[in-house]
Parts: C-alpha cells; sequence; structure tokens
C-alpha cells in the first residue's frame, strides 16, 4: 500500500528534524535525563518509520492480508503516542501524558503481532 510507504517516510523525515533539533537545540536547555527520554522517543519513531516501509512493501506482496494494513495502523497510532509523548514530556511540565506513553508502546507491540499473524 502506497500509503504506509509514503507515511513511513514522512515519519522518517520528521524524524531526522526531530533528532536534530534535540541534538543542536535541546542538548543544552534540557537536563541529560529529558534528553535521553528525547532520544529514545527519536530511536522508536525512527524504527517503526522504516517498520511502515516496509508494512507497505508486504501489503503489496500479501493483498489479501488486511490485517498486515491494520498492524500498519497500530504502528502509526505507536509513533503518535509512543514518541510524541515522550517528546512533549520531556520538554514540558506534562505529567499528564506519562500514562499515554505505554499505550503507544502497547500499539507497537499489538501492530508487530499482527505483522506475525498476517504472514502466517
Amino acid at each position: 500500500m502506497q500509503a504506509f510507504v509514503t507515511l513511513g517516510c514522512i515519519f522518517m523525515v520528521l524524524a531526522v528534524g526531530i533528532g536534530a533539533f534535540g541534538a543542536h537545540a535541546l542538548k543544552s536547555r534540557i537536563t541529560p535525563d529529558k534528553l535521553k527520554v528525547y532520544e529514545v522517543g527519536v530511536q522508536y519513531h525512527i524504527a517503526h518509520a522504516l517498520g511502515l516501509i516496509l508494512i507497505g512493501l508486504l501489503v503489496n506482496q500479501y493483498p489479501d492480508a488486511q490485517i498486515i494494513v491494520t498492524a500498519g495502523w497500530f504502528l502509526v497510532a505507536g509513533i503518535i503516542l509512543f514518541s510524541g509523548s515522550l517528546y512533549v514530556l520531556s520538554i514540558a511540565k506534562a505529567r499528564f501524558l506519562g500514562p499515554i506513553t505505554p499505550l503507544g508502546g502497547l500499539s507497537f507491540m499489538i501492530g508487530w503481532a499482527l505483522v506475525v499473524v498476517g504472514l502466517l
């Protein structure tokens, strides 16, 4: 599905920009602990953006596996919830977002589990 390849590429552009922002603009403005949280968000963002590109390619290989499409949407949700909440938590005092991060992690796990099921 071209949509997942496109989304993956868009998320990669964002991840590189967000990562560069953290490395250059935030390094001297937030604590090392908060910078580490930010960097974890970037790492997962990049990994799962690449995963979206892979899912786009898999959808072309397995066009009848609708479950792989569903998996892709779980990865999209994971990037937004997991990485997005870590970005905000590291630069703002938004403790209420803390419970959102595990939902993003769960979205990643569900997405990858659905890929496995779809391939089997």
